[in-house]
């Protein structure tokens, strides 16, 4: 599904939430829970590929890794293991049955309890994983610069996927609509470019691949390390990772974002610019017909970040 499309989503059979596998319908929280008045949880995006059978998850380990960094930086211990979790989402999607791509998305929130900006909860986790096809539109997309700017990491804490942060994500998403764009580009509070609403960005420029360093005001996203590792390994190019000019978008050769939903999306238009030829970039077609093959388990050097599931 492209996103900003009209379809509606298939919900699954099953949810996993906190220790139990129950029904779509079941999956309830309380009003009163603290995460839904003051954002106070954190969450991840993995993705699953259908295979013959098989379900490929690309990188569960690490996202679930992720998601408890994002807690204790949020001051929140989540009462299961790394190796729970990974066993409930395994269990969920054989439970599910699916035999489309998936989307799993775990999250934890403070629950039931007091009501004061310093309470420290019980934490509640769910895992809901549902069948998702393209989030963004594969043959490329048209973006535009937020007026919204990304805050400076001693304002809030860049590094943690936290779900309150993503309000910021969502009025930037739809202002880019409201203005006929596919997506939006944030800068950070110095003028420089960050990410898009969801994903990391990278451009091309003289053969080159740059991409705003981690230490900067951007989330350090697995897609975007999977992307460098096999850019230098397997295509032998040069990755830069600084500062972009805001002016350097429009004037580079090639761009795309990476992220968990939007895999690599070349980016063809920003803020009417149209980028190289307007069409998929040559080094950008390479990483994305790359990156395919790795998250199937194709590539015997990357099996390690697959963890497949039998599909009865």
């Amino acid at each position: 599904m492209a996103k900003g499309s009209e379809a509606q989503y298939t919900w699954p059979k099953y949810v996993w939430m906190n220790g139990s596998i129950v029904r779509w319908e079941e999956a309830k929280v309380h009003v009163f829970v603290h995460g839904l008045h003051y954002g106070t949880g954190v969450f991840e995006g993995i993705r699953g590929y259908y295979d013959g059978g098989y379900m490929r998850i690309f990188r569960l380990d690490d996202h679930f890794k992720r998601l408890f960094r994002s807690a204790k930086i949020l001051h929140m211990d989540i009462p299961y293991t790394l190796e729970d979790l990974v066993k409930a989402t395994i269990d969920l999607v054989k439970i599910n049955q699916f035999k489309n791509d998936i989307y799993i998305r775990p999250i934890a929130f403070r629950g039931l309890g007091s009501f004061g900006l310093r309470a420290k909860n019980p934490v509640d986790v769910a895992i809901i994983a549902l069948e998702f096809g393209k989030y963004l539109k594969p043959d490329g997309i048209k973006c535009t610069i937020s007026s919204w700017r990304k805050p400076s990491p001693d304002s809030v804490p860049i590094y943690a996927k936290l779900t309150g942060m993503y309000v910021l994500y969502h009025l930037a998403s739809i202002e880019a609509a409201l203005h006929g764009y596919d997506e939006a580009i944030l800068l950070d509070s110095e003028g420089y470019v960050a990410e898009g609403s969801g994903e990391n960005i990278f451009i091309v420029k003289n053969e080159t691949l740059i991409t705003p360093p981690v230490y900067d005001d951007i989330l350090e996203g697995i897609t975007r390390n999977t992307v460098i590792t096999l850019a230098k390994e397997e295509l032998g190019l040069q990755v830069v990772e600084r500062r972009i000019r805001r002016e350097e978008l429009y004037t580079c050769d090639e761009a795309f974002f990476t992220g968990t939903a939007a895999e690599v999306t070349p980016i063809i238009e920003i803020d009417g610019r149209v980028i190289g030829d307007g069409r998929i970039g040559r080094i950008t077609r390479k990483i994305i017909d790359l990156y395919r093959q790795v998250v199937l388990g194709r590539i015997k050097k990357y099996e390690n970040w697959i963890t497949s599931i039998a599909i009865e």
